[in-house]
């Protein structure tokens, strides 16, 4: 498996800085959050984005994916969920990035066969263009589905191999999924995985990678019994903790902790 992480971890950080922790801490690939506050986000023009890709080519590193935040089962009118789904892919496309990662985001006052239908219905809209270039929505394990079984509901329904799903291990844990059902559920559909850690369900505060109480032992082994050999990306969540310790003098050490439970499943 490949290692990477998030630039959630380092918000509003330039990107030859990005690059430069990445290549000094042993990961292989970056996930962008596309917010308009960050560096990079779909406001960036030909030259711009000719550039950003021409950056990662020159680190040897690999852009993983574009964290954007459509919200794919949310009320409302199709149209301009569709339209941020199409841009969003568009920048991955010419930045190098395999996949973008949609929130599912229903209402709670959905029902859930009806955010179910909406979200289905926009994802498979958008598969046609995702598959013209070559880019693959991920459906995350987040807010309104945020275990396995949830976000199966969506994807079986879209049916579409351009169409996958993000397994957020918190979100699933939060949900009460254990990691062999989450990964039973997801397999055919999974782009990659993001590892973090929390103290507990009550306080989601990022912490050190091992330092807290979610399962990633028990993932990392699930994975690697089922020979799956994608992305592990760490997603520490800094841009809404501003507590929480800052990423870069943690970068070693997790990458270190995650290439330990590796070796110890393989």
């Amino acid at each position: 498996m490949k290692l990477a992480f998030s630039t959630l971890g380092v918000p509003g950080l330039p990107l030859p800085d990005v690059l430069r922790l990445a290549t000094a801490h042993g990961y292989h690939g970056v996930e962008l959050r596309t917010h308009p506050e960050e560096p990079v986000h779909p406001g960036l023009g030909p030259d711009e984005r000719a550039d950003v890709a021409a950056e990662f080519k020159a680190a040897g590193i690999e852009l993983l994916g574009l964290a954007g935040y459509a919200r794919v089962a949310a009320p409302g009118d199709d149209g301009p969920v569709i339209e941020e789904i199409r841009t969003l892919l568009d920048l991955a496309h010419d930045l190098g990035a395999g996949f973008v990662r949609v929130f599912p985001g229903a209402d709670p006052e959905q029902s859930r066969e009806s955010a179910d239908a909406i979200a289905a219905r926009r994802l498979g809209t958008a598969a046609q263009h995702a598959a013209d270039l070559g880019v693959r929505i991920l459906l995350e394990t987040h807010d309104s589905h945020r275990t396995g079984a949830d976000a199966i509901r969506v994807l079986g329904l879209v049916g579409h191999r351009h169409v996958g799903s993000l397994w957020d291990v918190m979100h699933t844990w939060l949900g009460g999924e254990q990691p062999s059902e989450t990964y039973a559920a997801l397999a055919p559909y999974l782009g990659y995985v993001q590892v973090k850690d929390i103290a507990s369900a009550d306080d989601t505060t990022p912490l050190p990678l091992g330092a807290g109480v979610l399962p990633l032992a028990e993932c990392v082994e699930v994975l690697s019994r089922h020979g799956w050999d994608g992305w592990l990306c760490w997603e520490y969540e800094k841009r809404w903790y501003e507590s929480a310790a800052p990423l870069p003098e943690l970068l070693g050490a997790g990458r270190d902790h995650l290439s330990r439970l590796l070796n110890e499943s393989a």
